[in-house]
């Protein structure tokens, strides 16, 4: 029997794990952590005759080497493990390129891009859902994408889905070789993950990979890297625009752009701007990013109209949670880097009370904190990264911060401080990636979001 080594037991890794068993292969799964609260899984898994290890450093030494690496997001592409691995011709592979082996009977949008990601995939998705297709999300939103290749993956090689709508990092990127979907698209690029891929050249490479790799290329014209390197590397692709027909890098009947308060898709009026109501004009790229790959994948254009009238949001983006005292509370813990947080504050009111910090990142932070000194009247820090913000901020010549250390301290003193100083906005959006304090992005927004339920 064939053995496939998973490296990773998370979501997407028992996922992987399961699909390869109901196939047939002998999984082993491999975990760095020991913590008590695996134990149920370990055992559960086991009764399926997988095998977990725990507290456990994969290596090549045994004399049974496996045929398959999975390798869960998380998992750094270059760890000498898979280094070796690679050496030795071993199947080594991302959990998505997994999925992707499974699922690549239907067509697949690829939405990948440095921020946007989440909106636009869950704004495609609602279009296509809408539209009566099954077309479920997953990557790094809804389902792992190994998930929909267990559950639905009929014994015929036949899939149940109309599209599959994924989400793709560049983690994801880097560990897909094959995965090619239908429509590519890609949203935004600046600097982010530099600790893992080195250089933005590298970067850059990673996510071109997956649209190179794409049939229908679409980019977001008014991303300035992408303007400037894509028209000279993509002939062929689709272009958007929020600044009207005169500012497409293509012809219009390649582009999607705003013009007259109307949404314009290949040279045909597809829905009035006012339908959508999502703030920022990062949002209004998004949306017409989403209604470029449904018009690709020939969506009519009263389904996209009616899937936009009815589509609020997704959760951690610019999340309105409450309004007390005039103050409304967003959640917007998803922006994890610079690039991102800059963009929530200017899609708010101000003046606004900041809520940021966790773990910090690398990335060029002057247009945030020239944001923060135009829209901030206090911000309030937690995290690991606190102290040294604060450093920052009081180099550059803004000392209206505090450092609160906790989210629940933050959340308080916002409240008082937002009655204090008229802010319309408490808004976290912290510029940091969360594991300092947080499982992850969502479990911080989720305790953003149950903090302020309680306060008054």
């Amino acid at each position: 029997m064939a053995i496939a080594y998973i490296i990773g037991l998370g979501r997407s890794g028992i996922a992987a794990a399961k699909c390869l068993k109901q196939d047939g292969w002998e999984v082993i799964i491999s975990d760095c952590s020991n913590a008590a609260s695996l134990n149920h899984l370990q055992q559960q898994l086991q009764a399926e005759g997988i095998t977990v290890k725990l507290d456990h450093t994969p290596n090549l030494n045994s004399t049974a080497l496996p045929q398959l690496i999975v390798v869960s997001p998380g998992v750094p592409w270059d760890i000498p493990f898979l280094i070796e691995a690679r050496e030795h011709n071993i199947d080594t592979i991302g959990e998505l390129e997994l999925a992707w082996r499974y699922l690549k009977v239907s067509p697949w949008v690829g939405i990948t891009g440095t921020n946007g990601k989440t909106t636009t995939t869950a704004l495609v998705a609602a279009i296509f859902q809408g539209a009566k297709l099954n077309a479920p999300a997953c990557g790094n939103i809804g389902y792992a994408a190994c998930e929909l290749a267990l559950s639905q993956l009929n014994k015929d090689n036949t899939s149940n889905y109309d599209w599959i709508i994924a989400e793709i990092s560049s983690y994801q990127c880097e560990s897909s070789q094959e995965l090619s979907p239908k429509i590519g698209l890609w949203t935004t690029f600046t600097a982010d993950h530099l600790s893992r891929h080195k250089t933005l050249e590298n970067y850059y490479a990673i996510k071109a990979s997956l649209l190179h790799r794409s049939e229908y290329q679409v980019f977001n014209g008014d991303d300035p890297y992408l303007h400037q390197t894509g028209l000279h590397q993509w002939a062929d692709a689709y272009w958007t625009t929020v600044k009207g027909k005169d500012n497409l890098p293509c012809d219009p009947s390649k582009g999607v752009y705003i013009q007259d308060n109307w949404v314009v898709a290949f040279g045909e009026l597809i829905l009035p701007l006012n339908l959508f109501k999502m703030p920022g004009f990062h949002n209004q790229q998004n949306l017409l990013m989403a209604i470029a790959a449904a018009r690709l994948a020939g969506i009519e254009k009263g389904a996209i109209a009616e899937a936009i009238a009815t589509f609020t949001g997704v959760p951690h983006r610019l999340e309105y949670i409450r309004t007390i005292d005039g103050i409304d509370f967003i959640n917007d813990s998803k922006a994890t880097n610079y690039d991102a947080a800059e963009v929530g504050l200017l899609s708010v009111q101000s003046p606004t009370i900041l809520i940021a910090g966790g773990e910090e990142k690398e990335g060029d932070d002057h247009k945030w904190i020239a944001q923060i000194k135009a829209k901030a009247v206090k911000v309030l820090l937690i995290g690991d990264a606190a102290e040294n913000f604060a450093k920052r901020f009081h180099d550059s010549g803004y000392d209206d911060y505090e450092i609160m250390e906790t989210m629940d301290k933050a959340i308080e003193r916002g409240l008082i401080l937002g009655r204090e100083l008229k802010a319309k906005v408490v808004l976290l959006s912290p510029a940091c990636a969360s594991f300092d304090q947080y499982q992850s992005f969502e479990h911080r927004g989720d305790h953003f979001r149950e903090l302020c339920q309680k306060v008054t």
